[in-house]
């Protein structure tokens, strides 16, 4: 007979459980919130370039000085991550993020009233930033969590919430400051942002208690008698085991039946109950923030590899209509082309799922070829000369940027970097790295702009992050294969030493030792 424990539905308050990864389940609801807090967070930070110009006339600053509202904004958001791993774990992804939505909106809104550019700075940079942080981050690792065999294609798709949010929100919003200004535009996305809350309240926690089989031992025969060894040759041989052990005769232990079958000894009936995981003694308490993947060198490749590839997130859609402009296409063309961009966005983010969900297929690599054809769309950019060249560049581009936006991070819960199991701290730390660039990529191509008075450097800058970006994504599976032969071996050698393995027959050996003795004592 077997007694199985199954999931129990437990209010909206409490952890969802169940005895195995549900791939769907209350993970929908989690991806429809994801698509929303995709399209509020990265979708509003994408499409802040429609404020540049604006802001360089009402501030009369540079270029470079208005990025650093971005890149301080990318930095806060990716240096707090470990925070915002550390938050989750202790109060929760739901309480985070509901926290995170509060803070974006009073971010955004208080810099619609701002009167310098360094008023910007702390109100979208910092205030905004650690919410984006604390609001992305929980949402993604919870989703990664309630899926298994489909999560590189759910991820995908629910990551498209950002593509849709700049294709609609580039024009949306460009035509809103024709009607009410730049602040009154502003002011509007703060509070639409105040939503994230909403997704915020439907991030429902889940527990996995897996089940293992457990076979009770077979009772004792009522025939069955026991006796005591009386040889003293056998009492010395199994005491070097254990003193006092005791030997029933059963028909595989009595000295006329030495060369009995294991088999023999199996009942012909079998009890089986399938029993929990916790009525194993407990598991010891979940870490915080576990810094142990550092020790991991593919880890330590793949960090690498997010840090130089950041450098060709931002930048470009930022620039794409200062270039545009400069090329003398008129506001509205330019929205379109920022537009386009998104939308093949969202068929590269879908395909990259499709195709990662496949399976065998070694997802690294596949990452890998993506992460190239990146680049060489970063590099084409600088030789478009008017609006169907630079149309035609920012299609390719969407779309190979969709293709890695959205999958760079699952891609950590692979086993080729470090697992589901150590997912949550690894994406905590992975991002937290990333922070360096997103603090130095908008910057850095503001000032080459600046210095060349030509759009075509900042293309130019993150293009060379993308190819060193690829040459780390391509130590990854060495470096992962490497280590892992290089400690199998050791470890299967140090147990086979540690617990050497007793031959089945060793007490039958001793039994008839101690008969043969018996016999030559009877003989003398």
């Amino acid at each position: 007979s077997k007694m199985t424990v199954k999931a129990v539905k437990m209010p909206c308050t409490t952890p969802n459980v169940y005895t195995k990864v549900p791939d769907g389940g209350w993970g929908w609801t989690i991806a429809f919130a994801f698509f929303f807090v995709e399209a509020l967070t990265y979708g509003i930070i994408k499409s802040f370039g429609v404020f540049f110009n604006d802001l360089m006339e009402s501030f009369d600053e540079t270029n470079s000085r208005i990025s650093w509202i971005i890149s301080i904004c990318v930095f806060v958001q990716t240096f707090t991550a470990p925070l915002s791993t550390v938050l989750s774990n202790r109060f929760g992804h739901r309480f985070v993020v509901m926290a995170g939505g509060v803070l974006i909106s009073t971010g955004m809104v208080t810099a619609s009233f701002a009167r310098t550019v360094v008023d910007m700075y702390v109100t979208i940079g910092v205030i905004s930033g650690l919410g984006y942080c604390l609001s992305f981050l929980p949402t993604v690792t919870i989703l990664s969590q309630y899926f298994d065999k489909r999560r590189s294609l759910v991820t995908a798709v629910a990551s498209t919430g950002e593509c849709f949010a700049v294709f609609s929100f580039a024009p949306a919003i460009t035509a809103l400051k024709e009607q009410i200004g730049w602040r009154y535009s502003l002011l509007s996305v703060g509070v639409l942002q105040l939503s994230i809350v909403i997704c915020g309240s439907l991030l429902q926690p889940l527990i996995i208690k897996e089940q293992e089989e457990v076979k009770t031992q077979p009772p004792e025969e009522p025939t069955e008698t026991k006796y005591m060894l009386e040889n003293e040759q056998t009492r010395t041989s199994i005491e070097s085991i254990d003193s006092g052990v005791e030997i029933t005769t059963s028909p595989s232990n009595v000295p006329g039946n030495t060369k009995a079958e294991p088999k023999n000894e199996e009942p012909k009936e079998h009890v089986q109950i399938l029993v929990e995981n916790n009525s194993t003694p407990p598991e010891p308490k979940t870490k915080l923030l576990d810094f142990s993947v550092m020790r991991d060198y593919s880890f330590i490749c793949y960090a690498f590899f997010g840090l130089f590839a950041t450098l060709g997130f931002f930048a470009p859609s930022l620039y794409i209509i200062p270039l545009s402009l400069s090329l003398g296409i008129g506001k509205d063309h330019s929205a379109y082309i920022l537009s386009a961009m998104a939308i093949a966005e969202v068929f590269g983010r879908v395909s990259a799922g499709w195709v990662l969900n496949k399976k065998p297929i070694r997802k690294i690599y596949i990452e890998l070829i993506c992460v190239v054809l990146l680049s060489v769309a970063l590099f084409a950019f600088p030789f478009a000369s008017e609006f169907w060249g630079l149309m035609t560049c920012s299609i390719f581009f969407g779309f190979m940027l969709g293709t890695v936006a959205g999958t760079h991070i699952p891609l950590l819960a692979e086993d080729d970097v470090v697992g589901i199991a150590k997912m949550s701290s690894a994406a905590g730390v992975y991002v937290f790295i990333q922070s360096l660039a997103g603090l130095a990529g908008p910057p850095l191509a503001g000032v080459l702009v600046d210095t060349t008075q030509n759009y075509s450097s900042a293309f130019y800058s993150c293009a060379a992050g993308m190819v060193l970006g690829a040459v780390f994504l391509s130590l990854v599976r060495p470096c992962k294969a490497g280590l892992c032969h290089g400690q199998q071996q050791p470890a299967e050698e140090s147990a086979a030493e540690v617990v050497p393995d007793l031959p089945d027959d060793f007490i039958e050996m001793d039994i008839g030792k101690a008969e043969n003795s018996g016999k030559g004592c009877d003989s003398v």
